[in-house]
């Protein structure tokens, strides 16, 4: 559904092979509709592994294309953020090649939160499976993705931001 509403968000990759940066700045750029030159870093968690992050701008659409982009990418770490607008939530996707992809919405402070529908079928799974809610709650929060990921983001505080607004 397109809209005229505009949002931001932030891409953060946190670990590629050197050999593909051409090919997501490409790919991004496709996404944005401009030339992306990303600043790459080395990332030490991964031996021959680099990492950047990008702040873009656009319709709500864009989330799902940028993240549909990097995940034909198989061998990436990333995240991509959007923020709330004009009656829409905030979104958050994270993927891992060991976990595939995790979809959170997220509030207006940043914080992900579980949708009434998907809290009611946590509480039926753990009492089904005899797992305990607890579990069952972490894994809906992307708790996985965020301990395999930790040690990614530690690894990159030195990291600027840079801004990208969508034309068109």
């Amino acid at each position: 559904m397109a809209t005229s509403a505009t949002t931001r968000g932030v891409i953060f990759i946190h670990s590629t092979p050197r050999a593909l940066c051409a090919h997501l700045e490409w790919a991004l750029g496709n996404v944005l509709g401009n030339q992306i030159n990303l600043e790459w870093v080395d990332q030490p968690v991964v031996n021959q592994n680099v990492r950047s992050e990008l702040s873009w701008t656009g319709a709500p659409e864009t989330t799902e294309r940028l993240v549909s982009t990097l995940r034909a990418f198989p061998h990436i770490r990333f995240e991509v953020t959007q923020e709330p607008c004009q009656g829409l939530d905030g979104q958050r996707y994270v993927s891992t090649p060991s976990l595939g992809i995790l979809r959170t919405p997220m509030g207006v402070y940043g914080q992900s939160y579980v949708e009434e529908d998907k809290a009611r079928h946590a509480v039926s799974t753990a009492i089904a499976e005899g797992k305990t809610l607890t579990d069952v709650l972490d894994q809906l929060l992307g708790g996985p993705w965020d301990r395999e990921l930790e040690p990614f983001r530690n690894a990159s505080e030195a990291m600027s931001v840079r801004w990208l607004h969508q034309v068109g």
